[in-house]
């Protein structure tokens, strides 16, 4: 099992008890330290995992969040972007389903215009290119906000932009 693959098992373990990790080592077979890494990945990634003194629990969150399916130009991306954390929402990653791969996701966070730019920034410099360029513009966006009606007026901003795939 590849080290991403365990942090997304560690991650469907957690919840409401406490899991320490000793125990989750044990699942996985891997050492204590092992799942203190994953641990702090995991949070680096951005989810909200709390320590207590009898092993691991997820965050409850009083975020709500969605996933809109998405086709735009590379021009258009920091568009998109702007739309969305200027409505009050937070682009939690980005995917694409490629025909041989399956599901390709990266972790975004951005919830402002200065995390927008910074991103756009790499983009513009060749560090990379966006990922919905391997899947012919379409790609997915996970958003998170403080209210389902946040999003569903993200939603409504992104269809009347023409920015939603069809389908969405």
């Amino acid at each position: 099992m590849t080290g991403e693959k365990r942090r997304e098992s560690v991650l469907g373990c957690l919840g409401e008890v406490p899991l320490s990790a000793t125990n989750l080592a044990a699942r996985f077979g891997v050492s204590r330290q092992v799942i203190v890494q994953d641990i702090a990945l995991l949070r680096a990634e951005g989810k909200e995992i709390i320590s207590t003194n009898r092993g691991y629990i997820l965050a409850k969150s009083a975020r709500v969040s969605r996933v809109f399916k998405a086709r735009h130009t590379d021009e258009q991306t920091k568009e998109e972007l702007y739309l969305i954390v200027d409505a009050g929402g937070k682009v939690e990653d980005v995917f694409v389903w490629h025909k041989v791969y399956g599901k390709i996701c990266a972790h975004m966070g951005i919830d402002s215009r200065r995390k927008a730019d910074e991103f756009m920034a790499k983009i513009a410099a060749g560090v990379s290119t966006p990922l919905k360029n391997i899947t012919g513009n379409y790609h997915y966006h996970t958003v998170s906000a403080d209210s389902e009606e946040v999003l569903a007026e993200i939603g409504q901003q992104l269809k009347s932009r023409g920015f939603l795939a069809e389908g969405d």
